[in-house]
């Protein structure tokens, strides 16, 4: 049995831009199997192991586990502390056919072909080479497995009504991602990542998230207005100088802004990837 060897020290600058502040669990928990990984289930079914690779609180995994139990899941993460909660909503929800470990998507700590699906979902976008992630990612997926992978793609964020200050959010989010080592436009990128990783049979797909209406629109602006001032992204951004403490201010006060609009919508297109390994 195969193991990766020890990251280099390029994989390790990538810094997670967006960290675990309570503004980034609020939307990463909000997400489920159906709403961000539709794509993938026509490929799941019972029996199946999975790894979950970068699974944050948890709320997918849960998802995934449920779908394939009495299969396993594996799910992972690069901090200890976010794997607390994905522990505790497995526990909530009664499975248990779940274990998680802290891993680096670069090393996986796992023999060669000893899963049937290994996904993830916005995680190649913040890891310092996506395309080791990928190779490492099919090492240990089984022959006749998949590799499934679903990343935004912010240079196609499109909202209404336009807000020159949201024009500039998107700009510093872009300029602050990449200087921790991310690609931000990661969706558009898969299908070229998943080539160079030596994938061959590529099924490419896009999906979107969309926003509107007053809770929604109420929840996502007033997400992203309490990441820009309080959370990891925002100290990065300061200490990083990408913008002031003011400049981020009259950003988080623009998203409340453009949220109390009646007529206010966003979209959130995704790049999702499905790999069949030979």
């Amino acid at each position: 049995m195969t193991h990766a060897s020890a990251p280099s020290a390029a994989h390790e600058t990538a810094v997670y831009t967006h960290g675990h502040h309570e503004s980034v669990l609020r939307s990463h928990s909000w997400r489920t199997a159906a709403n961000s990984a539709a794509y993938l289930l026509p490929e799941l079914r019972a029996g199946l192991d999975v790894l979950d690779v970068g699974c944050g609180p948890g709320t997918i995994t849960a998802d995934l586990a449920a779908l394939v139990a009495p299969g396993r899941v594996t799910a992972v993460d690069a901090a200890e502390d976010v794997l607390d909660k994905a522990r505790v909503v497995a526990t909530e929800r009664g499975l248990e056919n779940v274990e998680f470990a802290v891993a680096d998507v670069h090393a996986l700590d796992f023999p060669d072909d000893s899963f049937d699906v290994v996904h993830a979902h916005q995680v190649l976008q913040h890891v310092g080479d996506p395309v080791q992630a990928l190779r490492e990612m099919r090492r240990v997926c089984r022959p006749g497995g998949v590799v499934a992978a679903r990343d935004s793609d912010y240079g196609a964020f499109a909202w209404f009504p336009e807000r020159p200050a949201l024009d500039g959010w998107l700009d510093l989010y872009h300029r602050v991602a990449r200087a921790n080592g991310g690609e931000p436009d990661a969706g558009r990128r898969l299908f070229s990542w998943a080539r160079e990783a030596g994938f061959t049979d590529i099924a490419t797909t896009a999906g979107t998230w969309c926003y509107a209406g007053p809770e929604e629109r109420a929840w996502w602006s007033g997400l992203w207005a309490d990441r820009t001032t309080a959370s990891v992204y925002a100290e990065l951004a300061v200490k990083g100088g990408h913008a002031t403490d003011a400049e981020l201010t009259a950003i988080a006060e623009a998203w409340r802004e453009w949220g109390e609009q009646e007529d206010a919508w966003f979209m959130v297109p995704h790049g999702e990837i499905v790999c069949r390994v030979s």
